[in-house]
């Protein structure tokens, strides 16, 4: 993907640059901190006091974003050790290829594609393309998208009418391998999949249902919901939210399809209007607990990283500039608050970015870091300083 020209030198100055950069330097610590600590497996979560990382042998859902971590940590340091760590987790990635699940596209789009495209990695190369195949092969034409899928931890148990756009920011793997010389028929199950998930999922008001419960056979909406949100059939799921507003991001980004563009705009101006004011969502937007209740900042990285990159894409100069502005806005107030340290004599892990919520409903790592978390943050602040100048 390229962005717009006129917007591409747009990156911190002065006390920003900075801030930023220390905090890359943070980042980049716990990078080799967690590598030091993990050995074969793949961190998921870590506790908010000392640290240690949840970990899993084959990275569940979210391994790609660790070794998306190592892809961007090459980028910023030229250092060839995480190239070599990069290659050793991805290749353990490979065994997800058989799993029935579209949360594949985040595992080879961040793990195996971006290695790619940011280091013309062979590894990355192949693994992307196998990947997208392989995720591309399990779209349902009835339904109109790539399901939920049998390996997914489905609620409905209807593996083929279920769907989730946390899948939709995958979708960039497919439209990556049709542009390096696949079937051209992956971009089109992209464009279909993103689409079906704009007309089911996003309300008028731009906000976001996270799933969608269809019939199989003719594509008839049966239910529309949030499983992971406060108020199932009426509430807003920050990480609901983010994922849809980057899956749109990235489908204008690789399309110039003015639909997703304008599908982006809508999630992000909801965001800007609803959040918080120093932008730091809380886990639900609707939890009636605000503020007495969990942020996610996980969400919220991801929600700056989106926003940085829809900037670049507008064509508009006002429009281009609150994007940046408000993605900014974010960022600094990740890095102040919530990256530590964050104050003086802070003794836990420099680097790590806290208070991400991964499913509050059940409980689970609810004041925590989160893998993907780190992995937003640290793209944001890499396109913020210029050492990321293509959008991924």
């Amino acid at each position: 993907m390229s962005c717009a020209p006129e917007h591409c030198e747009q990156v911190a100055e002065g006390g920003d640059a900075a801030l930023f950069a220390d905090a890359i330097r943070r980042m980049l610590r716990r990078i080799d901190v967690t590598a030091a600590a993990i050995g074969t497996q793949f961190p998921l979560s870590a506790d908010p006091v000392g640290g240690v990382w949840m970990t899993a042998p084959d990275g569940r859902w979210t391994g790609g974003f660790w070794v998306g971590q190592l892809w961007l940590a090459l980028q910023a340091t030229a250092d060839s050790k995480y190239r070599a760590l990069a290659e050793a987790a991805l290749a353990r990635l490979e065994v997800r290829l058989a799993r029935d699940n579209v949360l594949n596209g985040l595992v080879f789009y961040y793990g195996a594609a971006l290695g790619a495209q940011l280091d013309r990695n062979s590894l990355g190369a192949s693994l992307g393309r196998r990947g997208a195949a392989a995720l591309a092969a399990r779209f349902v034409q009835g339904s109109g998208f790539i399901p939920l899928g049998h390996d997914s931890g489905s609620l409905t148990g209807d593996a083929n009418g279920e769907t989730n756009i946390d899948g939709v920011p995958g979708m960039g793997l497919l439209w990556w391998a049709a542009r390096e010389g696949g079937d051209p028929r992956l971009a089109e199950v992209a464009r279909k999949h993103v689409r079906r998930h704009i007309e089911l999922c996003q309300r008028p008001d731009g906000s976001l249902y996270q799933a969608a419960l269809v019939d199989p056979d003719n594509g008839a909406t049966l239910r529309l919901y949030s499983p992971r949100g406060f108020a199932a059939d009426t509430s807003t799921w920050a990480r609901a939210q983010s994922w849809g507003l980057m899956g749109f991001v990235q489908a204008y980004a690789w399309t110039q399809d003015r639909f997703f563009f304008d599908a982006a705009v809508r999630a992000a101006d909801w965001w800007i209007a609803k959040a918080p004011a120093d932008g730091v969502a809380f886990w639900d937007f609707d939890d009636p607990a605000i503020p007495a209740t969990e942020r996610d900042t996980s969400a919220t990285a991801m929600t700056a990283c989106a926003l940085l990159k829809l900037a670049r894409l507008a064509r508009d100069a006002a429009q281009a500039d609150k994007y940046a502005q408000a993605g900014a806005q974010i960022v600094r107030a990740l890095v102040g608050n919530y990256l530590v340290p964050t104050h003086p004599g802070d003794p836990r892990p420099r680097g790590m970015l806290t208070e991400g919520c991964w499913q509050r409903n059940q409980g689970m790592s609810t004041c925590h870091e989160l893998v993907w978390g780190d992995y937003y943050l640290l793209e944001a602040l890499l396109l913020l300083t210029g050492r990321l100048a293509r959008l991924l």
